[in-house]
């Protein structure tokens, strides 16, 4: 019996044994994955399994991996001197080409930090994300929240120069006059008096509980004088700094270190934290993290910590640590990724793995952190639950945490617009909302235009994990037929009024809803969780969608009468536009092709244009 994929079948019996890169793609020639590999041969094979000419995953695989090794038609391989220079081509193809099987870390952040210039002789503080060439620069930071709200605070309680252009002026402006500012133009302060106050500043820097304190106490006289403006703004201020306050339980007299960890949810394989401790001259300054949905394993627990430092530190950053923390586990290519960070950052980070001493216990701090933000999430998140039933019920892939809702909307065939909202994390992500002018004749036609152009932009904006339409049977075969054109494993869901003769049913607002998914339909009763929740994304979409049809409906109608006023009337304006289709085409219509349309109404037409 032949081989099924005989090309495929061919490349594996014949690997490099060098080290190198290598890519896998589908039959339809997108790239699914990116690796790196000291041996080839051996890293690639281990994928597969061969068995009398067919080929199949490894069974020890993860259902990620195994899912994605199944769609493999073609690999390709590209050879490098050695595992650094195989480490760094593998680090830039994947931000280049975002392979949709690499994990991707989507929150790629730069954290600020408050600087002060102490060269200058009125110096101020202000906000970095770079490092500023100066020597006596000084530093505070990273943030990764509330760098805002401090340095708003610092100009509040100290008359420091508020503005960047103040000293260059030559009279005291308005924040001298409500007491903000000392006039140093004026020289109404001199510089060893205005270097007392800096002094100050980054004292209240390095204690945030003292300034919290001068912030109370300045909300309780903003209260008593009926300022409560003013005072919501200050409390606003202290519960964001109060957050950030130093809170080191470990005894690290010196020393600049980030640590990173990950906590993976037992009860989940798609649900896990990964946090990051800045830690400063011994003290943690301050704290982040990141929710990832993915099916993380131990194999690839290096994959992931190389994608998560690499994009941390890609730029030259202020403070920059002294030491990288990560828990202990088999990691072959830490040397050359401790060289690649050094080589990006311009410094000697060192990639510690400690499994015993005050960096430990760092690690276990951090891990301890991570846990209790997982509980929290957990708790908060009441979706969470509902999205696992939910891919139970319709047999999904996986569970949909990224879900990307689609509706149009029309009146009569004018104004048609589509739009799609966004459902990550359990929150509706607002930025990540488009809207669509379409042209088609009838809904059908409009989904599958709004479809198309989202799923030509899956290669900037990846695909999520579900698309759920607003429609029956013939929206899913739309939407699975574009999926699989652009060869993205997407799992399609609809949800569509039940009928009674071939009208929509709404029981008193109780309105009977059905899921379908491409082989299965579902009745579910009114309170059923997870019905509920694809209500919720649907009317989200709707909301969305016919929003921006009023917009152009109220456009088109403004249009509407500058024609009338132009001596069109409304039949002709009307019968223009049924034969034209939108107000755009119209206007691009010579006179002879609109005189052609009104042909029998030339005894009253006059040209707009007279």
């Amino acid at each position: 019996m032949p081989p099924e994929n005989p090309s495929l079948l061919f490349t594996l019996k014949h690997l490099p044994t060098q080290s190198g890169i290598y890519q896998y793609f589908d039959n339809a020639g997108n790239l699914l994955y990116i690796g790196k590999a000291k041996h080839l041969k051996n890293r690639i094979k281990s994928y597969f399994s061969i068995h009398n000419e067919s080929i199949s995953p490894k069974p020890n695989l993860s259902p990620r991996i195994a899912l994605m090794v199944s769609q493999i038609a073609q690999i390709h391989t590209l050879l490098t001197n050695n595992e650094q220079d195989a480490l760094i081509l593998e680090n830039s193809l994947i931000k280049s080409l975002k392979p949709k099987y690499n994990i991707l870390l989507r929150d790629d952040k730069t954290y600020p930090y408050i600087y002060i210039d102490k060269s200058l002789p009125y110096p101020r503080f202000d906000i970095t994300r770079q490092v500023l060439k100066s020597p006596k620069i000084q530093y505070f930071g990273p943030f990764a929240s509330g760098a805002r709200e401090l340095l708003d605070s610092l100009y509040d309680v100290l008359p420091l120069v508020q503005k960047k252009s103040c000293v260059k002026g030559k009279k005291a402006c308005m924040f001298y006059a409500i007491n903000k500012c000392l006039a140093p133009c004026e020289g109404k302060i001199s510089t060893i008096e205005y270097a007392k106050l800096i002094t100050q500043g980054i004292a209240l820097l390095e204690n945030k509980k003292e300034l919290a304190r001068i912030l109370e106490s300045k909300m309780q006289k903003l209260s008593t004088s009926l300022q409560f403006e003013e005072a919501a703004k200050i409390r606003d201020r202290i519960r964001k700094i109060t957050q950030m306050k130093n809170q080191s339980i470990i005894d690290i007299r010196s020393g600049n270190y980030d640590v990173f960890t990950l906590v993976k949810d037992d009860e989940s394989l798609n649900t896990h934290i990964l946090m990051v401790l800045f830690i400063r001259n011994g003290r943690i300054v301050s704290s982040d993290f990141s929710l990832l949905h993915q099916d993380i394993y131990d194999d690839n627990l290096p994959e992931l910590y190389t994608q998560a430092l690499l994009n941390h530190y890609k730029n030259i950053t202020p403070l920059m640590p002294d030491e990288i923390l990560i828990p202990h586990f088999a990691f072959a290519d830490l040397v050359h990724l401790q060289q690649l960070i050094s080589s990006q950052t311009q410094s000697h980070i060192k990639i510690i793995q400690p499994q015993k001493g005050k960096k430990r216990e760092l690690l276990t701090l951090a891990y301890q952190n991570a846990l209790e933000i997982l509980r929290l999430h957990k708790q908060q998140h009441s979706d969470e639950p509902t999205l696992i039933a939910l891919k139970e019920l319709c047999a999904l892939q996986r569970v949909p945490y990224r879900i990307e809702v689609f509706d149009t909307s029309h009146h009569s065939g004018v104004h048609n617009v589509g739009g799609m909202i966004v459902y990550e994390n359990n929150a509706f992500l607002s930025s990540h909302y488009r809207r669509y002018t379409l042209e088609g004749s009838d809904e059908y036609t409009q989904m599958r235009q709004m479809l198309e152009r989202r799923a030509a932009k899956f290669e900037s904006n990846p695909p999520p994990d579900l698309w759920l339409l607003d429609g029956g049977k013939a929206q899913i075969h739309i939407a699975c037929e574009i999926l699989q054109s652009v060869g993205a494993n997407v799992d399609v869901v609809a949800i569509a009024k039940m009928k009674h003769n071939a009208k929509a049913y709404r029981a008193k607002g109780n309105a009977l809803d059905i899921l379908r998914t491409n082989q299965a339909e579902f009745k579910l009763k009114a309170n059923d969780k997870r019905l509920q929740f694809c209500q919720k994304l649907r009317d989200e979409a709707h909301k969305y969608a016919i929003t921006y049809h009023r917009y152009r409906k109220t456009k088109d109608t403004n249009k509407v009468q500058i024609m009338g006023e132009k001596q069109y009337s409304k039949a002709q304006i009307k019968r223009l536009l049924e034969y034209f289709g939108s107000f755009q085409t119209l206007q691009n219509a010579s006179q002879e092709q609109i005189q052609s349309v009104l042909k029998a109404d030339n005894s009253t037409l006059k040209n707009p244009y007279e």
